[in-house]
């Protein structure tokens, strides 16, 4: 199964753009370091995985200010 970026929730995404650009980043970063067999069953595209969890908040993120 071959899940790409989820284009569509950020074209409707109305929040905080850089917001939810640094989650996922650090999300990225996160699942490389624990090397997530979920990164294998997406082709080894970490960012669009990363991108999917925090869209359907199965990795959630707060901005602390």
């Amino acid at each position: 199964m071959i899940m790409i970026f989820p284009l569509q929730e950020l074209i409707e995404y109305t929040g905080n753009m850089y917001g939810i650009t640094a989650a996922a980043s650090r999300r990225s970063f996160q699942l490389s370091m624990l090397k997530d067999e979920e990164i294998d069953e997406n082709d080894g595209k970490v960012v669009s995985l990363a991108a999917r969890q925090i869209f359907t908040e199965e990795a959630e993120f707060r901005i602390e200010g």
